[in-house]
């Protein structure tokens, strides 16, 4: 009984959900995990197996740090749940490296100083893998406009889009 003399309500017991099995293709290699309902991809990225090139910045998918390519399509991995990817090819910056050589884009960021402090690069390099795979963008203002989801605070823009444009040309 409350003080007023009123009897509480009687409390709700919710029962937790079980872990769910997801199965994905995670740089080319088969991954099955055992995940709660609401794991985001990114969560389960860093958290299940490790690969923590992919940044949690926002968890809002206003920042791009979490920029990774399913099925060669960028998304922001923390705002996809893990489940919702079963049997998705997902690759991460750290899949980006072929046979012990970097991937073009990350030479160019690397030849063009494209980082600062580098918590957006990963994001940035995945976004501009997927970019570069649309084949929409000719010119550094079009780089410009379809990165616009990655944010770098340290302002290495300038340098980003040259690295863009340099594996652009490569490719």
């Amino acid at each position: 009984m409350t003080h007023s003399g009123t009897a509480a309500p009687a409390r709700r017991i919710t029962a937790v959900p079980e872990k769910i099995p997801v199965t994905l293709s995670v740089n080319g290699k088969p991954v099955k995990l055992l995940v709660a309902p609401w794991t985001t991809l990114l969560d389960a990225l860093r958290d299940h197996l490790n690969l923590t090139g992919t940044k949690k910045g926002c968890d809002h998918g206003q920042c791009g740090a979490c920029t990774v390519l399913v099925g060669g399509r960028r998304i922001n991995s923390c705002l996809t749940l893990a489940v919702m990817q079963e049997d998705s090819e997902i690759t991460t910056v750290e899949g980006l490296a072929r046979d012990g050589e970097l991937h073009p884009l990350q030479q160019a960021f690397i030849d063009h100083d494209a980082f600062q402090c580098g918590y957006c690069t990963s994001g940035q390099i995945c976004s501009a893998a997927g970019l570069i795979a649309e084949g929409k963008a000719r010119t550094a203002d079009e780089i410009r406009e379809l990165m616009s989801g990655n944010i770098c605070r340290c302002g290495a823009y300038p340098n980003i889009v040259a690295a863009i444009q340099q594996a652009m040309e490569r490719s």
